[in-house]
């Protein structure tokens, strides 16, 4: 048990690294906490600083999942703490201990810990979420249609019920996550106007 525990604290420490604040620091001497959407994500990189910003954040943030999955994989720990391990790593992206616990959506980490759980069902979501962003030309749609086609071949693919519970879980918490992001940054806003 203890090492699983310590799997756990290791793949939040490794979720939690702050990808987009370091970039931001060191190469535009800005925090992107007070910029767009004050978002620690690909997305609010992207928008920020330039497309490539966006690409550099999103493969280290899809990094931190595999990481952390692939080190409960690596100790032969069940697949159930295999999934805590990656979802350790996702609250830590979005909880970071670093950054005086604010951080991103997750969506990059989240796809990190599908990648390696189950590959083609998660390839088949990134065919999905490429066809749709394709077609409307809106990231949210595509994003929540990517995942749900996830879940629907993980489903197929005959995953656990708590592999399943997991991703529908995720697929809640991300909404939820911009909702608290959003309100967070309307609050700063007000206490501003009213100083």
């Amino acid at each position: 048990m203890v090492e699983k525990i310590a799997v756990l604290i290791i793949s939040y420490l490794v979720g939690s690294f702050p990808t987009a604040l370091i970039l931001s620091k060191s190469f535009h001497g800005q925090d992107i906490r007070e910029f767009g959407d004050g978002n620690m994500g690909a997305s609010n990189a992207q928008r920020q600083y330039g497309a490539h910003a966006g690409i550099v954040v999103a493969v280290l943030d899809i990094l931190k999942g595999v990481i952390a999955t692939l080190l409960a994989i690596a100790l032969r720990l069940p697949a159930n703490w295999q999934i805590a391990a990656g979802g350790a790593a996702i609250l830590g992206h979005d909880f970071s201990i670093f950054a005086r616990f604010r951080g991103g959506q997750g969506l990059a980490t989240t796809a990190g810990v599908f990648l390696v759980l189950f590959p083609i069902p998660w390839l088949i979501g990134c065919v999905a979420f490429g066809l749709v962003y394709l077609l409307s030309h809106r990231p949210n749609l595509a994003k929540g249609t990517g995942m749900g086609v996830y879940a629907l071949f993980v489903t197929l693919w005959g995953g656990s019920w708590f592999t399943i519970s997991s991703i529908i879980f995720v697929l809640l918490f991300v909404p939820f996550k911009k909702w608290l992001d959003r309100s967070r940054r309307v609050k700063i806003q007000l206490d501003e106007q009213n100083q």
